[in-house]
């Protein structure tokens, strides 16, 4: 079975893009704050996943994955709090959550076919629904998060 069309115009560079200028723009205000990590990547020991899911001529989901205390810091860089403010759930949701919409609404926006964008949803796994597209192993400020592309139907699109 091939990847649908649509699946090859998502490549990893784009992907990357994505990701690179939602941090300058949304989070940090100046670029450069968010890479590709370099080294063995340490994974997660408390994961905190945002996703959106992506309907129409293309199906697939996008997520942000990283700890839950990196996801406090950026749902503090977001909402302009201290660096000693609690966190609290309802705040975490919404700003970790529409990080992830921003980064699939990019995502999405790459597709020739336009589809829909389902609402954020933060759990500590996403359902992993579809073959992989890309996993990007990323640093915002030293601090590792992954952003993923999986495709319903497809298998990964090569670039």
């Amino acid at each position: 079975m091939s990847a649908p069309a649509d699946a090859g115009v998502i490549g990893r560079p784009e992907v990357l893009a994505i990701a690179v200028d939602v941090f300058a723009t949304m989070v940090d205000g100046t670029p450069g704050t968010v890479g590709e990590w370099s080294g063995v990547f340490p994974g997660f020991t408390d994961p905190l996943v945002a996703w959106v899911d992506l309907h129409g001529a293309w199906s697939g989901q996008v997520a942000v994955e990283t700890s839950t205390s990196t996801a406090h810091e950026l749902t503090r860089a977001l909402l302009g709090m201290a660096d000693d403010e609690p966190v609290g759930e309802a705040d975490l949701v919404d700003a970790f959550g529409e990080v992830a919409n921003v980064v699939g609404g990019n995502v999405k926006s790459l597709l020739p076919v336009a589809g829909t964008l389902g609402l954020p949803r933060v759990a500590v796994r996403p359902p992993d629904e579809g073959p992989l597209v890309h996993a990007l192993h990323l640093g915002w400020g030293g601090r590792p998060l992954v952003v993923t592309v999986r495709g319903q139907g497809s298998r990964p699109a090569h670039r």
